[in-house]
């Protein structure tokens, strides 16, 4: 669930407020237009690369196995291997205009390359975690709208080959257009799969965290301890979520997600220093997960 930003607060007419599942508001920027396009042409840039470096290594391959196939007398041998190499050229192109996606969106940046050097990022619209159905759903749609144009004119014959232009041209022009027609800027992968693209905030959360550690640097104790049971309530997902609001350091979102926490590990304590409060529980909480996976264990989420 997602809402307009109150006007007082509002820096952007692409600011909105993002609900999440535990009622806690948090600001966000949607993507501009410009941004997408970039992050878009420079993802297709770095695949264009890699296809490029994977068909000279396979064609290099081929050439020298079948020399010595053709030099051992081998010709059946030689032509199974060249259809070998074909195969494999195959997947891997179809691998690297699909599975990049993929890859680098269901990690826990949730951006590709192009994104993250544009400076954004793919979210759930509903505030809960980006899951594998909604980032394959969002790039199977990218199919349609980019590369099925390209079939309609290499499918066309000769005499039709202006039809088939202009059908293409239409249906690209639809989609790419599709963002100018919606305020959240979503395509139409975005609607089908529930996301979309938000900025990422540039400032680290060390940087919003100064003032407290500093004013805390003469006692190396924090101001609270939790237990491992109650740091162990929540996963990784939800140290994102936290860091996300010290990095806002917005009051209201402060103490309504101090409650929420301190309801749901059965804390009493933290009132009127909500800062402190999630401050202490982000750290050791951060410390309880590292210390986990160098044990071999993860904890996506609360849920896991």
């Amino acid at each position: 669930m997602n809402t307009s930003v109150p006007e007082r607060l509002r820096r952007s007419p692409r600011d909105r407020e993002l609900i999440t599942p535990e009622g806690i508001a948090l600001p966000i920027t949607v993507a501009s237009k410009g941004a997408r396009a970039g992050a878009l042409f420079m993802d297709l840039g770095f695949i264009t690369v890699l296809q490029i470096v994977t068909t000279i290594t396979l064609a290099s391959i081929a050439f020298g196995g079948l020399a010595q196939f053709f030099e051992a007398g081998d010709k059946a041998g030689g032509i199974g291997a060249l259809e070998f190499l074909f195969v494999l050229w195959i997947i891997a192109m179809f691998l690297f205009r699909n599975a990049y996606f993929l890859f680098f969106e269901l990690g826990p940046r949730g951006a590709t390359p192009g994104k993250r050097l544009a400076g954004i990022r793919v979210a759930a619209r509903d505030g809960g975690r980006l899951s594998v159905e909604m980032v394959i759903a969002r790039n199977l749609l990218r199919d349609i709208e980019l590369f099925l144009p390209f079939v309609f004119i290499a499918s066309a014959g000769e005499e039709d080959a202006g039809a088939a232009i202009l059908a293409g041209a239409a249906w690209f022009l639809i989609f790419a257009l599709f963002p100018f027609w919606n305020r959240d800027r979503l395509r139409a992968g975005d609607i089908v799969a529930g996301s979309w693209v938000v900025e990422q905030p540039k400032r680290k959360l060390e940087a919003a965290m100064s003032a407290t550690q500093q004013q805390g640097a003469e006692s190396a104790m924090p101001a609270f301890r939790f237990s491992d049971d109650e740091l162990d309530v929540y996963g990784e997902y939800e140290l994102q979520t936290l860091e996300r609001v010290l990095r806002e350091d917005r009051d209201e979102s402060l103490v309504k997600v101090q409650q929420t926490i301190a309801g749901k590990i059965g804390r009493s304590d933290g009132e009127g220093e909500e800062r402190a409060f999630l401050d202490a529980y982000y750290n050791q909480l951060r410390a309880r997960l590292e210390a986990r996976m160098r044990m071999g264990e993860r904890k996506a989420d609360k849920f896991a």
